[in-house]
C-alpha cells in the first residue's frame, strides 16, 4: 500500500494485480511525508503501528480506515487494480509454488486440493479481493478501481487524475503459467466460481 500526503492519494495493493509494477511508477513522485509498506522487494513499513503489525503491504480498507483521520478518508483519491479471478487464482498458485515441481507436473490437481483447504484459503495472495477492498458496510467506495487487463489505461487514468504525467509500465514479479484456461476443469471452476463469487458479482468480471 501507499498513503501519499504530498498527492493526496491512497494506493490499495491487491495481490498479483500488477502492484509492483504500480509501486514503481508512483515512487518517484513521494516526499519525505509520504509512507510505502511492502515487504517483498525490501523491507518497507508504515510509520503507523498497527498498519506496520500487519507485516505485508496487501492492507484492508477496514484495516487503514480506523487509524486515518476523516478528513484523510474523505478528501484523498483512493484506488485499487483488480483482475479476473479466474486468471489471478492461477497466477496466485504459480507464484506460490514457483520452485514446486509437483506443482509443475499437475497444476491442476494441486489447485483443487488446495482450495479445499481452510488455511490455504485465508492467506492473504489468496483471499478475495472483495474482502480487502469492501467497508464495514460491505461495500467499496474507492474513487477508483482499475483492471489488470488494462492495466496501462487504468494506471493513465490515474496518473491524469492525480494531475501527473502518464508513465509507462513495465512488467514485474511475474509469475510462469499459460493462459489461465488452460487449467481448468468443470470441478475446478466450480470451486473458484463459488469461492470468489464476490468477485465475480461485485467487478463483472466471468470465465
Amino acid at each position: 500500500m501507499i498513503l501519499s500526503h504530498s498527492l493526496k492519494f491512497i494506493f490499495f495493493a491487491v495481490p498479483r494485480t500488477g502492484t509492483h509494477s504500480t509501486r514503481e511508477v508512483l515512487r518517484p513522485h513521494l516526499t519525505e511525508e509520504d509512507w510505502e509498506q511492502q515487504v517483498l522487494k525490501g523491507r518497507n513499513l508504515s510509520p503507523i503501528e498497527e498498519i506496520a503489525r500487519i507485516g505485508h503491504g496487501h492492507i484492508t480498507v477496514q484495516e487503514l480506515r480506523p487509524v486515518v483521520t476523516q478528513d484523510t478518508w474523505e478528501k484523498y483519491y483512493k484506488f485499487a487494480i483488480v483482475r479476473n479471478p479466474f486468471d489471478r487464482f492461477v497466477s496466485v498458485c504459480s507464484f506460490l509454488n514457483r520452485d514446486n515441481p509437483e506443482f509443475r507436473a499437475h497444476p491442476s490437481l494441486w489447485m483443487k486440493a488446495a482450495l479445499k483447504r481452510p488455511r490455504f484459503q485465508s492467506r492473504v495472495l489468496v483471499r478475495p479481493q472483495a474482502l480487502q477492498l469492501r467497508d464495514k458496510d460491505d461495500e467499496i467506495r474507492l474513487d477508483y478501481i482499475g483492471r489488470y487487463e488494462t492495466l496501462q489505461e487504468s494506471m493513465d487514468s490515474v496518473f491524469a487524475d492525480l494531475d501527473l504525467p502518464t508513465v509507462f509500465l513495465k512488467q514485474r514479479n511475474a509469475s510462469n503459467h499459460a493462459h489461465y484456461r488452460q487449467y481448468y476443469d468443470d470441478e475446478l471452476r466450480q470451486a473458484v466460481t463459488a469461492y470468489y463469487i464476490q468477485d465475480l458479482e461485485m467487478f463483472g468480471y466471468d470465465y
